[in-house]
């Protein structure tokens, strides 16, 4: 049997390779899902992604495994807790957006019937490039951010609105040769 041929990106490692196959750009309605691939992508923000997904069991651990209504209660108390471990990416800042997008998250169930449908109404149709060139941000990108900052929202960019977009499958940024394409 020959191995499918994936997007280069994803051939680094065993864990890339697994999150490129199961997981990125396949689009999703489920809100926990969701929400934990907004928080991943805020993480990353200047760090490799493949720090970010090494990390990932731990932030599991450390946010309830992204159970929106318990990361939403989450004392400073617990975040302080979440500071002292080595096994995550220690940045207040980054986990206490966790915390807030997580409250800001549940506004916008209550508001829209889930955050699933308020996303996929605000993208509409996904998005696919050229598979030559991919960009970093699109004017799209920085319209969910700037909304998602209206609505409480904490580190989200155009640049991780993006990654996002790419995660959840709201673009197919699939290189070419690429069997998910």
């Amino acid at each position: 049997m020959t191995e499918q041929q994936r997007c280069s990106w994803a051939n680094s490692s065993p864990a890339m390779q697994a999150y490129h196959d199961q997981e990125w750009g396949r689009p999703t309605q489920d809100d926990q899902e969701l929400f934990e691939r907004l928080c991943m992508e805020t993480y990353q923000a200047g760090l490799s992604w493949s720090t970010v997904l090494n990390k990932r069991a731990a932030f599991h651990r450390d946010f309830h495994d992204y159970q929106i209504q318990a990361v939403a209660a989450m004392t400073p108390a617990e975040i302080a807790a979440a500071m002292d471990d080595p096994a995550i990416i220690r940045n207040r800042r980054k986990l206490a957006a966790t915390v807030t997008n997580a409250q800001a998250w549940l506004k916008v169930a209550a508001a829209e019937g889930s955050f699933a449908h308020y996303f996929w109404a605000f993208i509409g149709v996904p998005q696919q490039h050229d598979g030559q060139t991919v960009p970093t941000q699109t004017p799209l990108s920085a319209r969910l951010a700037k909304d998602l900052k209206q609505r409480g929202f904490k580190f989200i960019g155009p640049v991780a609105a993006y990654a996002f977009m790419q995660s959840v499958g709201a673009v197919n940024d699939h290189e070419l040769n690429c069997a998910w394409r």
